[in-house]
């Protein structure tokens, strides 16, 4: 019955594209216009505006838009129960879902992950991929789920080159951002760059001092995207994320390529754990692709390294001049609105204003946040997440209800994340990736178009500065990231993605495993006779309320054409009823 619906039913495609092609035109932006403001000559945030004492389902499921990889019935009425204050001390106390146990025990017995050829055992290639979809969908721990994910995103690996050929040494990395996600940034930086997976990716791995016989220079690939991309950005920044000016307008360059050149000479001497520097890969103990690096202090630079204005003496042992460059790094004060300015454009809205980048990076240097109870969070260390994720969610212009109605504040939702939801919203049986090749191939464009440790380029899938050309969002000057991975095939490919989930057709692979991501439709098919009902229904654990009367009458005017007699039939409203919501502009643009 469901493939003849399918059929008859497929000019839904188009209407979804068109959709979502409304949505992209209007675009999420954020509450900022065009060229920042002047740097105030002060900055105090002001102090946050109490949230209501009570959420409604609604603000419940917005919310969680916001803090998790989907709200479902039961996250909304459990936050409605005990209020968003608890729910984040809460999940600041839940134990880390973490990815490399179950990585390796996926392995073969003897921990081999190669063949005779030196390729990568197939069965064993997308171990982190899979675990990172178990977790964001199932993992009870979502708070942090989201913010390893969201950090995933400045700290940039990607699976797509030779890394991919180690899931261990993916999924290591993977905890690094995890165990980290509530802690501090500071130990963040030092847990990124002694893991293996950051040091192949970006090529310090086995990086040698200097050797003027040669010729051989460090490697800079680190020392470049840790300055630029990791932590401080190219420009000198106020407060407040605000570019700094000089007196003829253009901009404060923050470093140079001398700087660069420096800061490449700290990460030499790094290897494996293993017997040498150099040890054949075939011989490293199988642990050495999951534990942290090694310094070999014969292969590291002991030069005096000047950069950004500081000085690490001559003769600094490698672990010493590592912790004295990142004390450096981590001490500027580009550091807090570059990062905090970024976790705002993940979780909340894609261009913050000033303000708000301000009042986050405030939280950022004290190390504190004062919830709106009073209750203060973190450990008052300048760096603190726990302090930084509390003050994106608590934000006042994160929580003011007129956000919701600001066309210019807001996010696309990236296509991770719309695909979680709705695992998560219509309950799927099993998050179990390991026969899902849609899933594995999830971040080509004509499919879901994004996919978690699998960007193009260490980059990311998009800037954070990317302003689209010829959108709104552009026309107002508003930089939106998701825009950049919207496309004419991302556009079309979306939709087909998601019905091929939504009408369980998506095609497995050749295991023996049980059927997995197949979803439960039943709240949904018992009200789907009358489509005033199921778009209530929808509207609330989909869009939080903010379906307008338009979309609900084109949908309605769509399942008018679908018979409501038999199961089959109240079954295919429901599913194609929760595709055309999530391709809809209310859906798209999270606000």
């Amino acid at each position: 019955m469901q493939s003849a619906q399918i059929s008859k039913f497929r000019p839904l495609l188009a209407i979804a594209t068109v959709l979502l092609l409304f949505a992209c035109g209007g675009g999420g932006g954020g509450s900022s216009t065009g060229a920042p403001p002047p740097a105030p000559e002060t900055s105090v945030p002001p102090e946050p505006v109490p949230e209501p004492i009570d959420l409604t389902d609604n603000e419940a499921a917005r919310f969680l838009s916001q803090a998790t990889f989907g709200p479902d019935r039961e996250g909304i009425d459990e936050l409605v129960s005990i209020g968003a204050e608890d729910w984040l001390l809460t999940e600041f106390d839940k134990p880390a879902s973490l990815h490399l146990d179950a990585v390796l025990s996926g392995l073969p017995p003897d921990g081999q992950f190669f063949d005779d050829m030196g390729n990568t055992l197939p069965e064993v290639y997308f171990l982190a991929a899979d675990s990172f979809w178990q977790t964001a969908i199932k993992g009870d721990d979502q708070l942090r789920q989201r913010m390893a994910y969201a950090l995933s995103q400045i700290l940039v690996i990607s699976a797509e080159g030779n890394l991919g050929r180690t899931p261990h040494t993916v999924a290591h990395y993977m905890d690094v951002l995890t165990t980290g996600a509530f802690g501090n940034y500071r130990d963040l930086l030092d847990n990124v760059t002694y893991s293996p997976a950051m040091s192949i990716y970006l090529t310090y791995m086995r990086n040698e001092k200097a050797d003027p016989a040669t010729g051989r220079v460090p490697d800079e690939n680190y020392a470049r995207e840790l300055l630029q991309l990791f932590t401080l950005g190219l420009v000198a920044l106020n407060p407040d994320g605000t570019p700094v000016k000089n007196p003829d307008g253009s901009q404060v360059e923050l470093f140079d390529n001398s700087d660069i050149t420096e800061v490449a000479k700290v990460f030499t001497g790094l290897s494996f754990d293993g017997p040498a520097f150099n040890t054949v890969v075939r011989f490293l103990p199988q642990d050495a692709f999951y534990k942290p690096l090694v310094i070999f202090d014969e292969f590291h630079s002991n030069e005096a390294k000047s950069f950004l204005g500081a000085n690490i003496p001559a003769g600094t042992s490698g672990e010493q001049t590592i912790d004295m460059a990142l004390d450096i790094i981590f001490e500027h004060p580009n550091l807090g609105p570059f990062v905090c300015r970024q976790l705002i454009q993940r979780f909340v809205t894609s261009a913050p204003s000033p303000d708000y980048v301000g009042r986050v990076a405030a939280a950022f240097e004290s190390g504190s946040y004062s919830l709106p109870s009073g209750t203060s969070v973190g450990t008052g260390e300048r760096g603190d997440l726990q302090a930084v994720i509390a003050a994106v969610l608590f934000d006042t212009d994160a929580r003011n209800a007129s956000s919701s109605e600001n066309a210019e504040f807001g996010k696309l939702r990236e296509p991770v994340l719309r695909f979680t939801h709705w695992a998560r919203a219509f309950e799927i049986n099993s998050a179990d990736a390991s026969n899902e090749p849609v899933l594995h191939r999830a971040n080509r464009p004509d499919l879901l178009g994004q996919h978690a440790y699998r960007s193009p380029s260490v980059f990311n899938f998009y800037r954070p500065g990317y302003i689209a050309a010829g959108t709104a969002t552009g026309d107002a000057g508003l930089t939106a990231p998701e825009l950049q991975i919207t496309n004419a095939s991302s556009i079309v490919g979306y939709p087909n993605f998601m019905t091929l989930y939504a009408l369980d057709l998506a095609p497995r692979g050749r295991n023996s495993a049980p059927r997995a991501f197949v979803s439960d439709y039943s709240p949904q098919t018992a009200l789907a006779a009358d489509a005033d009902a199921l778009l209530d229904n929808l509207d609330q654990l989909l869009t939080h309320g903010t379906l307008q009367a338009e979309t609900r009458a084109r949908i309605t005017e769509i399942l008018d054409g679908i018979g409501a007699e038999s199961d089959d039939e109240l079954l295919i409203r429901a599913q194609i009823a929760s595709v055309l919501v999530m391709t809809s502009p209310e859906y798209i643009v999270l606000r």
